[in-house]
């Protein structure tokens, strides 16, 4: 049996895809980090953004401390905290792989982090590509794949916990998925339920092109129809624009034909979508 609780999202108003899963067997935090845009419209963070990050963070502490093992996913800040080693103290790590596959950035931040780490958690092992068995769990890791739609921000594993019959499959930073590789990983696991970085349509047209959002379309319809998932969370960079719903029509109209839930984080949890950074130049209009 799977229980799966968002921590920190950006439809919660922060940038992170932090989640906490509970097995029958263990208890596991998957990217356990937080941030905020330091400039969105050429505005700071608002001061509403940054209680809520203070909020989400406090969650994740609290959630890992209650975990048997970490997994970072990359080496992006709003996904682990290299300041605050101490949450991976006597834990189960599993890294992304700190020097293959990965670009100059992350590796010298990875090296920094591994610094940090000497001493505190109760092991650390490589996550790229393997598959780790905890009773009648199972943690899978893909091979390592585009942060986004090329190389140029580096690789990121994608996380398949399976339990009892049911499994997720976390996506991490794929950004659509538009690329064949990541889309083949979530095809291959047929979870229940997928966390999945949606298209950054925020930068459509700069950033992103429409044809990696039509390559994501497409994807994200291929696992409506050849999977058995029941629920998708499309989420973090695709909650940064506010028109996110047309950007995928089609996507909701094939989820609804195959009744499969295709849902912010917030409405996983029933809470209230709050996407603050997009909202940004209305927060502080709002105030003036």
């Amino acid at each position: 049996m799977l229980k799966v609780k968002p921590l920190a999202f950006d439809s919660f108003g922060v940038r992170s895809m932090a989640t906490f899963v509970e097995t029958d067997d263990l208890k596991v935090l998957i990217d356990p980090g937080v941030s905020l845009a330091p400039s969105r419209y050429s505005l700071p963070p608002h001061p509403v953004e940054e209680q809520r990050m203070s909020e989400t963070w406090a969650d994740i502490k609290e959630h890992a401390a209650r975990s048997d093992v970490l997994v970072v996913t990359h080496y992006h800040y709003d996904h682990y905290d290299p300041e605050e080693p101490e949450i991976y103290k006597g834990k189960i790590v599993y890294l992304k792989h700190p020097k293959e596959k990965i670009n100059k950035s992350q590796e010298k931040r990875a090296s920094y982090f591994l610094d940090k780490l000497t001493g505190i958690p109760k092991s650390i092992d490589i996550a790229d590509a393997k598959e780790f068995e905890h009773g009648s769990t199972s943690i899978k890791f893909s091979h390592p794949v585009y942060h986004g739609t090329n190389p140029k921000l580096g690789y990121v594993v994608e996380v398949s916990i399976a339990c009892g019959g049911e499994k997720l499959v976390f996506t991490s930073d794929v950004e659509g998925p538009s690329v064949a590789q990541q889309v083949e990983f979530i095809i291959q696991e047929n979870p229940d339920l997928v966390i999945l970085d949606g298209p950054m349509t925020y930068m459509l047209g700069f950033r992103y092109s429409r044809q990696s959002l039509a390559l994501s379309v497409e994807n994200m319809k291929r696992l409506i129809k050849e999977t058995a998932v029941k629920t998708i969370l499309p989420e973090h960079h695709f909650m940064r624009d506010l028109k996110y719903k047309e950007r995928i029509a089609e996507v909701y109209e094939s989820a609804v034909e195959k009744g499969v839930k295709v849902i912010t984080a917030a409405e996983y949890l029933g809470r209230e979508v709050e996407m603050l950074e997009a909202r940004r130049k209305e927060l502080y209009d709002y105030n003036q």
